[in-house]
């Protein structure tokens, strides 16, 4: 007898354990996904082109509000938790949901879904999403190509849109942006990678995207995992570089699978210190040494640049961040946020009443947010709303804390200037260090 399975996700991490773990195994039928943190992903399938000869039909993927339900209708044995940046508490919410339903409550780990790579992997993951894990990443890259070696990217995915089409996607300049009809969430990862001069793969079957960046055409020496949330690598990494953040300080012990990347980490890099409290940075210290004392820990900050500060100081402004960072992230401080503060603003507008459509409800979701703007722009819709609310709040200026230069996208008509950061190493251990010691080990 077959045992039913429903996959608990948000479209990521739950495609992969699907196709790592059952896509072929003739023990499971899974019945359904049910998805969750991403909008208007669900009532959708997923694809029998990607699904494989077991599931011809492909499988239907509901919103999570509907699993008791689909577990008793449909008498499921096993519930499969996959997806990331989650509470244990919540974490624990599910499994007793799943379970006073009747069903098991399920977690896979690296050894069912890890794949090995043909070239040596570096994993760079985070404790909680938006700890500054993609500047790491590019710290990293840059590192290794003033070495002269090729760096292939790959990025945890994000398939908001046609899955079969999004399969393996390969992004080596701006106009591939286009062409792959990314998001605004997808750009912000994408085009830091892309202008460095650097190709980065993402998509939905994460063998098929490793077999073809393992043969890029433009060459490959190393692949790097560039995750996302904080969830662990798809591959199996001979070095994983671990973000922790210490405005969130505890988080690294508390929130699902953070902790995991934890407890893997051969390094730790402790980020943002020139803004966190020390008392912040000693608990992410002290955490560290609590579950993974063998890890190298390297100290950095996140300076910041801004194209025009002379628009925030002694001005009311508008304060755009991240939109993933904001939501499930629970972050209150990001780049804009901290540009406002040390270049003068008088005030944070809060936009609150100004937004409209999707933006409103996303803060009807997330209340928490507070007087921030988080850039969603998963749809067309959701990217009207932002570019509406953005344009109708009563204030001097807005500055954009998103990776990406938001004015490229929307039509912003108020005076707005960009924030920059990078990560900056502070004394030793260092990454230079630790790349060095890789590079002699494994090219």
């Amino acid at each position: 007898m077959k045992k039913k399975v429903i996959i608990i996700g948000a479209a990521g991490r739950d495609f992969h354990n699907f196709n790592t773990y059952f896509r072929n195994n003739e023990g499971y039928e899974v019945v359904a996904f049910t998805a969750a943190q991403i909008p208007d992903i669900d009532g959708r399938k997923y694809p029998a082109e990607l699904a494989g000869k077991l599931y011809p039909s492909g499988i239907p993927i509901f919103a999570e509000e509907e699993l008791c339900h689909l577990i008793k209708t449909h008498q499921i044995d096993d519930c499969v938790f996959s997806y990331s940046d989650v509470p244990y508490a919540r974490v624990m919410n599910m499994s007793a949901l799943v379970n006073a339903a009747g069903a098991n409550f399920m977690l896979l780990g690296p050894k069912d879904t890890m794949l090995k790579s043909t070239k040596p992997v570096i994993s760079v993951v985070a404790t909680r999403t938006g700890c500054g894990k993609s500047q790491t990443s590019r710290k990293v890259i840059e590192y290794l190509m003033n070495k002269g070696l090729k760096v292939i990217a790959v990025r945890h995915p994000m398939p908001y849109g046609d899955l079969v089409a999004q399969k393996v996607q390969r992004f080596a300049t701006i106009a591939d942006l286009a062409k792959h009809k990314c998001t605004i969430e997808e750009m912000e990862e994408y085009e830091p990678h892309v202008v460095r001069g650097n190709v980065i793969y993402a998509g939905v079957d994460y063998e098929a995207i490793l077999r073809a960046a393992e043969n890029d055409p433009d060459g490959c020496d190393v692949i790097l995992w560039d995750g996302g949330n904080n969830d662990f690598s798809f591959y199996k990494p001979d070095l994983t570089i671990t973000v922790a953040d210490p405005h969130r300080p505890g988080h690294e012990v508390s929130y699902y699978p953070g902790e995991v990347n934890l407890r893997l980490a051969d390094v730790v890099v402790i980020n943002k210190m020139d803004s966190a409290s020390p008392e912040g940075i000693q608990t992410v210290r002290t955490n560290i040494e609590k579950v993974n004392p063998n890890a190298i820990v390297v100290d950095g900050a996140s300076p910041i640049r801004v194209d025009n500060p002379e628009l925030i100081k002694g001005k009311r402004v508008l304060v755009v961040e991240d939109g993933p960072t904001l939501t499930h992230g629970e972050m209150k401080i990001g780049a804009g946020v901290v540009a406002a503060k040390k270049f003068g603003a008088k005030e944070l507008v809060d936009p609150r009443p100004y937004t409209t459509g999707k933006l409103a409800e996303t803060f009807r979701i997330y209340p928490n947010i507070g007087i921030l703007l988080p850039a969603m722009g998963y749809s067309e819709t959701q990217l009207r709303d932002l570019e509406t609310t953005i344009n109708s709040t009563d204030c001097d200026a807005v500055v954009i804390g998103t990776p990406i230069d938001l004015s490229r996208i929307i039509n912003i008509k108020k005076p707005h200037t960009r924030v920059y950061y990078d990560l900056q190493e502070i004394g030793e251990p260092n990454l230079k260090g630790v790349l060095d010691e890789f590079m002699n080990k494994n090219l």
